[in-house]
């Protein structure tokens, strides 16, 4: 096959092992990287180089802005402490300890041993959060692991640049370092949010829905290459802060909701697709990787592999119940809530550490030779303890994550989310009604249907008003709400029938059916439920 035949074939396969993840409700990257991996065994099968370039380009710009869209910075910003100690102290601590275990029973030199700790210390802000997505668990702990991740690859390569340089130069300074982890990620944040500030407000003019979906594609890539190839500053940071920048701009910006709906639905379509195929190229990898291994027996690669990630969950659990004994001034300057959270939640957010493609990425973009023209010092290994890493914490902690939070019995806190709701739709019936008053004087409008909307408004808020008295979706409420909606569809069918009809025997052409059709599918879509 040519690589074209072989994406269409691991699109299919991706697709089809997301559908079987589901109806056994495993989270579908552990599928995906299982799929690939026996993809990539099997003889004859299609399979896929993948170059770090790829990730860092094509996949990383839109999954990124993606999950920052979707992200609150107010919530963000309420564990700012505890997401910035995660993802700048704990990816340090992760890096030292991988490190110093890789150089004391590894025997790897100090410098390539910090290579490694570089790679693997950041989780993966695509796995921690397709896992999390079909989870239930309180809104705290995704938003402090969801925020982790989404920063700390800054963190994390940017001391793996440092860590390359010193082993391809042989020379190392602690001060030019720091500073250049400073202006490295600080810039990119800095940079996402100029742009955003620039370029949004002029492309909220577009009232075409392709050209509006082309520009929210390639802006985030736009972002990225000008970060990391123009002003080597972290493109990782500048897209996500320029996606939590847009996706809190947003309903502002872009009112027009025929623009919003399709740009949504091509967002969550492309990122499924993105994701399944990361995941799926990830898990094929193993035999090319085991091919420059010849060096060293099984039993050591396994040996090594196992230390490497036992060091990752060890000090990563380490860290969520340790600091706020062993550094009480350091929580207080933070305010790291999470580290007053119940240990439950802890224990939940230690195990939830998974690397994914950022750090296969990382670990493929190791130069083949130094500067001096030697091979770069163990690359196959790091190659190889970062797949195992990767692999390990997907499957191992991807399968068990869903077990432990029943068997702590953690729960999102559905009942405070459904009242919010609940008030959020009176409040905005409410409203609705206000402006009604006030546009009640336009003679262009039937007073029939001004009726109809009065009644129609003071429905919605006599159901709202009833489910909060009642203390939020009581049993009763949601079976009214329910035998609404299915009369509601029924009602819909009929009509999406006789049109249908109406197009088989030449009454109206294909297209005014479909468009009849569209108005008749966005009034179900309303429904719910």
């Amino acid at each position: 096959m040519n690589r074209i035949e072989s994406l269409i074939f691991l699109l299919g396969a991706a697709a089809l092992l997301a559908q079987l993840a589901r109806m056994l409700k495993v989270p579908y990257p552990v599928f995906l990287v299982l799929g690939g991996l026996v993809i990539g065994i099997v003889p004859h099968l299609p399979t896929v180089e993948i170059s770090p370039e790829i990730i860092f380009l094509v996949f990383l710009p839109p999954l990124l802005n993606y999950e920052a869209f979707f992200s609150s910075p107010r919530d963000l910003h309420r564990h700012i402490g505890s997401i910035l100690a995660l993802a700048i102290g704990l990816v340090l601590f992760t890096t030292a300890a991988i490190a110093l275990i890789a150089h004391a029973l590894i025997g790897l030199s100090w410098a390539v041993a910090f290579v490694l700790g570089a790679i693997l210390a950041p989780t993966d802000p695509v796995a921690a959060r397709a896992v999390f997505r079909r989870l239930g668990v309180p809104g705290r702990v995704g938003t402090i692991v969801g925020g982790e991740a989404l920063v700390n690859d800054g963190t994390g390569l940017g001391v793996y640049r440092l860590a390359i340089a010193a082993v391809v130069t042989g020379t190392f300074s602690v001060w030019e370092a720091g500073l250049s982890f400073l202006l490295v990620g600080g810039g990119g944040i800095v940079l996402g949010l100029i742009l955003a500030r620039i370029v949004l407000p002029l492309w909220a003019r577009v009232r075409d829905p392709s050209i509006f979906i082309t520009l929210s594609l390639l802006t985030p890539y736009a972002v990225y290459v000008l970060a990391e190839e123009v002003l080597d500053v972290s493109g990782i940071l500048a897209v996500v802060s320029y996606g939590l920048y847009r996706g809190w701009r947003d309903p502002k910006l872009f009112p027009n909701a025929s623009i919003r709906l399709q740009n949504i639905s091509f967002w969550n379509m492309l990122v499924f697709l993105l994701e399944s195929m990361l995941f799926i190229l990830v898990g094929q990898q193993l035999p090319s990787i085991l091919e420059d291994l010849g060096v060293y027996s099984i039993g050591e690669i396994l040996l090594y592999a196992g230390l490497v990630y036992a060091t990752l969950v060890a000090t990563r659990v380490l860290w969520f119940f340790s600091t706020p004994y062993l550094h009480p001034v350091f929580d207080r300057l933070l305010r790291n809530r999470y580290l007053g959270a119940p240990w439950r939640e802890r224990l939940v957010m230690g195990w939830s550490g998974m690397r994914g493609a950022v750090s296969l990425a990382a670990a493929l973009a190791v130069p083949l030779n130094t500067e001096a023209g030697e091979a770069f010092p163990e690359r196959e290994l790091i190659l190889f303890l970062t797949f195992s890493a990767i692999l390990a914490t997907l499957v191992l902690q991807g399968i068990t994550l869903g077990p432990l939070i029943a068997s702590l019995r953690l729960k999102r806190d559905e009942e405070m989310d459904k009242l919010a709701e609940l008030k959020a739709r009176l409040e905005g019936a409410r409203a609705a009604l206000e402006r009604l008053d006030q546009l009640s004087w336009n003679e262009m409008v039937p007073p029939d249907a001004e009726e109809r909307m009065y009644e129609h408004y003071e429905d919605r808020i006599r159901r709202y008003e009833a489910g909060l008295q009642a203390g939020g979706i009581t049993e009763e409420y949601a079976e009214s709400s329910a035998a609404w909606r299915n009369w509601r569809r029924k009602l819909l069918a009929a009509e999406r029938e006789a049109i249908v009809s109406m197009r088989n025997r030449g009454e109206i052409s294909p297209g005014v059916m479909r468009r009849i059709q569209r108005e008749l599918d966005l009034e179900e879509s309303r429904i719910g439920g």
